[in-house]
């Protein structure tokens, strides 16, 4: 199945609102992988897919993932809209039929990302926040720019942020969300601790 088939599948079985933003995180995520030098075709596949599952009333998310033996988590049981993720990459290798695991694995965990995520997994999480449809995250201009010059920032200060939104509002927060954050804070620390020490040398 090629891209254009794709479109008109999703276009039926998604809300026109969804359809939308879709298409915004599919050509945000193609333009950051042409900053980062990430593979543009996989990119574009990874951000029309990504929300394939996501108008699938919630109870029934739930039944598909306990049906086709999907992991489900505590917090995606009390939480199923979290599950569109992982029955996402389920639709997009059994429905639309792609097998790449690395398209496959970003479309996984880019509701709550993941620790050593890989740079398409980083690409999706970011177009999914950044698409020119979103206007409600704050400090969206920074984060924007910041998504063309450092991934692993850029990661950073949404994770920030979303933390802070998920706790301020007492929504359900996936443990794997919070580990995320704490690996990227733990990475991010490590490399402006290296480069404090070269500007030392140099001193």
């Amino acid at each position: 199945m090629n891209r254009l088939e794709m479109e008109k599948m999703l276009k039926k079985v998604l809300d026109k609102e969804r359809f939308t933003h879709t298409l915004g995180v599919m050509y945000t995520a193609a333009s950051l992988a042409m900053a980062h030098g990430v593979d543009m075709e996989k990119a574009l596949y990874a951000g029309l897919l990504h929300d394939c599952a996501k108008c699938i009333p919630n109870d029934r998310k739930l039944e598909l993932c306990i049906k086709n033996n999907i992991e489900v988590s505590r917090a995606e049981q009390k939480s199923p809209f979290l599950l569109h993720a992982k029955l996402g990459a389920y639709f997009a290798k059994e429905k639309y039929g792609v097998d790449d695991p690395e398209i496959l694995h970003a479309i996984r965990v880019h509701t709550t990302g993941a620790p050593n995520m890989s740079t398409m997994d980083k690409l999706l999480y970011i177009a999914d926040y950044i698409e020119p449809n979103r206007d409600k995250a704050p400090n969206l201009p920074r984060v924007r720019a910041l998504a063309f010059r450092d991934l692993d920032e850029t990661m950073l200060v949404i994770l920030e942020d979303t933390l802070a939104y998920l706790k301020e509002s007492q929504e359900e927060i996936d443990p794997l969300t919070e580990k995320t954050y704490e690996y990227f804070k733990k990475c991010i620390g490590h490399e402006r601790e290296e480069d404090e020490e070269d500007e030392l040398k140099w001193l």
